[in-house]
């Protein structure tokens, strides 16, 4: 005590503390003009601080309409960020070498490799640069309890039952507003959340099939896909189907069942479907929502394959980051009891309340979300989502099937984009009746010659070399 003393009085400097170790994150809806991103950012820091990990977190402000886009321009610009969350467009960073190869730290993490759900671990072997802790997305649909309970008919089963559902619900004027205005069922850009439920059905097994002859072929174009393309051009035909699907981005499809537009949508995940709940009690006191299952048809019963090639969206690593440990320090914590405590379920006073050891939730935790991930070996202190949500990730776990995907080399890229534009296209017009469906084969000449028939050759060294 004495010679700090004396060393003060003449002068001398006192020590000074080290600079926290500063991380930039980039992440879709989770910015800085959040006052609860900041907070929660802000207690993430201290509760690492306590651990001896010092780190400034920043945000950088990218705003979610537009994102992938928007991201894409700014990593292009040469301003990349030391955890970056993709929504596509990941692959050209790779080919670039500005993602880091994640293997190697995530086996040394002390909470994160056990936090993987199965599907994460197959996907990085394939692909080792994009990290996505949540459950399998796989999309599936709700309806409001009291718009089944009124249409006078159980949950369907088939996909006959499918159909008298939505006659019932375009029929019933179950919103009371006097007119039969409602769809069936709505989604957003594609047909992609229809085929979630109905391509089993139909007997679409995976991506990849066997034709007639014995050889794989995608199975875009084989008979089954026929039927169940015929299918939903029936649907819209009758108006059960919501022939602006192709135009509906995800927030005007949720308006369209908010407003009793559309009686049927899909929620991507049981946090989704709960968001979903939360904002159609706030316009309808009182809803509760109602998970429907997949339909038994001609080829069985369950959600469609899940393609396990690669993340289509996730957390990456910046490979010329200086501070690549401290960003995976970061996500091992956030992968923690404590992380996940305040990753999943908010603020204690504001989304849940603690007396003792004992939990509950408020309605407010309707319409939070995890931002970082949902650790599949964590176990919360209360359950709090709805009936529909738990029922949601029941069946993702029951159903997972892991779908005969595959990573494609880049010089197949132009062929793929070709090819899908070509579905795209032909789906639209066989749903919306400018296309007739025995023009089946006219499509499917023009998928094969915009690359599918080199897509298919391809598929077949690899799916063969699988036996």
């Amino acid at each position: 005590m004495a010679s700090t003393a004396l060393a003060l009085s003449l002068g001398a400097a006192a020590p000074t503390m080290a600079e926290p170790v500063k991380i930039r994150v980039v992440s879709k809806d989770f910015t800085p003009s959040n006052p609860d991103d900041v907070k929660h950012l802000q207690r993430i820091e201290e509760a690492l601080r306590a651990q001896g990990t010092d780190l400034d977190i920043e945000l950088v402000d990218l705003p979610s309409s537009g994102y992938a886009d928007k991201l894409s321009v700014m990593l292009l610009s040469g301003d990349i960020p030391d955890l970056i969350y993709f929504q596509g467009g990941d692959a050209k960073m790779v080919e670039q070498g500005v993602l880091e190869d994640l293997g190697p730290m995530l086996a040394d993490t002390k909470y994160l490799k056990d936090a993987l759900w199965p599907h994460n671990v197959e996907r990085l072997k394939n692909y080792p640069y994009l990290l996505y802790v949540y459950p399998v997305r796989g999309p599936q649909p709700v309806i409001r309890k009291d718009w089944l309970e009124k249409t006078g008919l159980k949950a369907p089963e088939t996909v006959e039952d499918y159909v008298t559902l939505f006659k019932a619900i375009k029929d019933g004027d179950l919103d009371g507003n006097g007119v039969a205005d409602s769809y069936g069922v709505t989604t957003a850009d594609n047909t992609n959340e229809l085929d979630s439920i109905f391509n089993q059905a139909f007997g679409i097994t995976g991506t990849w099939m066997k034709n007639a002859g014995g050889e794989w072929v995608q199975s875009r174009i084989t008979s089954q896909e026929k039927d169940k393309i015929a299918f939903y051009a029936s649907l819209r035909e009758q108006g059960l189907y919501d022939p602006e699907y192709i135009t509906t981005k995800f927030d005007v499809k949720e308006d369209k069942f908010y407003t009793g537009r559309a009686g049927v949508i899909f929620g991507s995940s049981g946090e989704v479907i709960d968001i979903y709940g939360g904002k159609m009690r706030q316009v309808h006191p009182g809803t509760e929502l109602v998970l429907l299952a997949p339909p038994k048809g001609p080829g069985g019963q369950g959600l469609a394959a899940v393609d396990v090639s690669k993340e289509s969206r996730g957390l990456a690593i910046s490979a010329i980051s200086e501070h690549k440990a401290e960003v995976m320090k970061l996500l091992d914590f956030m992968a923690s009891p404590e992380g996940q405590m305040f990753d999943r379920l908010g603020f204690e006073g504001q989304e849940y309340t603690k007396d003792g050891d004992s939990y509950k939730v408020t309605d407010k935790i309707a319409t939070w979300y995890a931002r970082f991930m949902v650790a599949a070996n964590w176990t919360p202190p209360v359950v709090w989502q709805s009936e529909a949500a738990q029922q949601s990730l029941a069946t993702i776990q029951k159903d997972f099937k892991p779908d005969n995907t595959f990573v494609w080399p880049a010089d197949y890229a132009a062929d793929l984009d070709a090819t899908e534009n070509v579905y795209r296209s032909w789906v639209y017009k066989f749903i919306s009746g400018a296309a007739k469906m025995d023009q089946w084969d006219q499509y499917v000449a023009e998928w094969e010659a915009a690359g599918g028939k080199r897509l298919n050759e391809y598929a077949r060294t690899v799916l063969d070399a699988e036996k």
